[in-house]
């Protein structure tokens, strides 16, 4: 798993958690917040560039892609980000 290489947090270890609250550094979060939530109204991101939070505590620079996803009837359900 890349992402549990990159940031020592295994999957278990962040399921269930805040990504922007808990991960993202603080002068980030509005505008990874704002991203995310442009792409759960269709408005996809490519190349955001961010820092985030490792396991321990090292930051560590991040490029997002935001992918809106929709199911059979294109009704949003979802977000899958790439970084």
């Amino acid at each position: 798993n890349k992402a549990a290489e990159i940031t020592g947090f295994s999957s278990q270890e962040v399921l269930g958690r805040d990504l922007v609250q808990d991960f993202i550094t603080k002068e980030y979060r509005v505008s990874v917040k704002e991203v995310l939530d442009d792409a759960l109204q269709g408005r996809e991101a490519a190349n955001f560039e961010f820092p985030l939070y490792t396991k321990d505590n090292r930051r560590v620079e991040v490029l997002l892609n935001a992918t809106t996803r929709r199911d059979v009837s294109g009704n949003v359900v979802g977000v899958l980000g790439v970084g």
